[in-house]
């Protein structure tokens, strides 16, 4: 009898990651395969510039599923993957011919070669919109229109890569599509987009709506694998394709957040929430906009506080042998305000705000405690920062990153925050994907 198995795909700038889920949510294999150093990127000498060929990615998506397939069923040979999900990264953007065969090179998700065009961007873009900075999905487009005029689709690193196991190109969701210009509120390409020339200096801040995506909503079906590509893996017949979303979205789900009033603090090297709400909240002064996920919203901001702020003082290891000693019942009172340099954006937008971590005690345990009180003071002022812009109040926080580890941290941050902490099972961003295969194939087979 076979068993269903849905499989979400993460690619990031690493590595390519697996993650094989059952109806019952249990994860039952994961597989990593990291990219070799140097493999990807384009010789560019200019630090600003970050490209990938796209094609191998190809290479490695392949080498995934043959991998992961043979795993899942040397486990049970009944095992069959009925859904597939991928996640990539955030704005990434290839220049295509309709049949999905690369025009350009991947413009990565930081890639920061398209200043120009940012500030073409910033004349007729509205203020409140996602698209503004050179690493834009739409400052990327219209650089890459005026190389590669032939182009004929834009796609995203996600659902190029989905596209190439069902053939139909030109489908993306609308997380992915959030830089570029979609308008998730009014579920649309806004009129702004595609109605602007500029006339200075011959500029053209026009995307035409033929080499625009129709955008879906993550969770959404988009199409069956192709039946040579079933073969090869050895996956169900009529394997489903779902479309997916960002990575960081992704991460988002795998916590275990879904519902209103959830949240998740990654405490890596910085500072991240995310909290999903009842309406959206756009922000540019404060770094904030708004991702449409699970009928909800999933609001967010990034202090430059963090982990890398504790590494500035401490290495990890003496952070390790303090960490049993920290006494979270026993505030020290110092307030600090920890920045690894100048300059913070949420939940204070003020480019010229300082470091306070002074003064220092004389124990380095005392130190530490208060440094972690400072990030936790932070992250509480960041959800009451957005509760007060619009968005909903945060009920319980699941926690990723390095950090979410320290349970000294945890009491300290309950004690900041007043809100329930909880642990998160699973922060793999190809768990959270593997998830909205579910979701979706599950939705899908309703609809039927």
């Amino acid at each position: 009898m076979v068993s269903t198995v849905f499989l979400g795909i993460d690619i990031g700038t690493s590595g390519i990651r697996a993650s094989c889920i059952d109806e019952g949510e249990n994860e039952l294999i994961s597989h990593h395969i990291a990219f070799k150093t140097g493999h990807l990127a384009a010789d560019k000498k200019e630090q600003h510039i970050n490209e990938q060929d796209p094609n191998v990615w190809l290479q490695l998506l392949d080498k995934l599923l043959i991998e992961t397939t043979s795993k899942l069923h040397n486990l049970n040979k009944h095992h069959r993957i009925v859904a597939i999900s991928i996640d990539g990264t955030s704005g990434t953007l290839i220049a295509c011919k309709k049949d999905g065969t690369p025009l350009s090179p991947a413009l990565m998700y930081n890639d920061q070669q398209s200043q120009k065009q940012a500030e073409t961007v910033r004349r007729f873009a509205p203020a409140d919109s996602a698209v503004h900075g050179a690493s834009s999905s739409l400052a990327k487009a219209l650089n890459l229109l005026q190389k590669y005029p032939q182009t004929e689709i834009f796609c995203f690193q996600a659902d190029w890569l989905a596209a190439s196991l069902t053939g139909k190109y030109g489908i993306s969701d609308e997380n992915n599509c959030l830089k570029l210009g979609y308008d998730s509120i009014n579920q649309s390409w806004p009129s702004w987009l595609q109605n602007n020339r500029l006339q200075n200096n011959n500029e053209n801040a026009v995307v035409p709506a033929a080499l625009l995506p129709v955008v879906v909503a993550p969770g959404t079906k988009t199409g069956m694998v192709s039946t040579d590509l079933i073969k090869k893996y050895n996956l169900a017949e009529e394997c489903t394709i779902i479309a997916g979303t960002t990575d960081s979205n992704a991460a988002v789900l795998a916590t275990g957040a879904s519902q209103l009033g959830d949240a998740v603090t990654s405490l890596g090297s910085t500072l991240v929430i995310k909290l999903f709400s009842d309406k959206p909240l756009f922000s540019p002064k404060y770094g904030i906009y708004s991702h449409h996920l699970n009928n909800h919203w999933l609001v967010g901001g990034a202090s430059n506080s963090g982990g890398s702020v504790l590494l500035q003082h401490f290495s990890q290891a003496q952070l390790d042998k303090m960490t049993p000693h920290l006494k979270p019942e026993q505030v020290t009172g110092l307030n600090y305000y920890p920045l690894p340099g100048t300059g913070e954006r949420f939940p204070v937008n003020n480019s010229n705000k300082q470091n306070n971590t002074s003064p220092r005690p004389l124990s380095d345990i005392n130190f530490f405690q208060a440094l972690l009180e400072g990030i936790a003071n932070i992250e509480a002022e960041g959800y009451k920062k957005l509760n007060a812009l619009g968005a909903s109040t945060a009920k319980r926080i699941f926690t990723a990153g390095g950090g979410s580890k320290n349970q000294a941290w945890k009491q300290i941050r309950e004690l900041a925050t007043g809100i329930e902490i909880i642990d998160a099972v699973h922060t793999e961003a190809c768990y959270g994907s593997a998830l909205l295969a579910k979701q979706g194939y599950d939705k899908a087979m309703v609809n039927c």
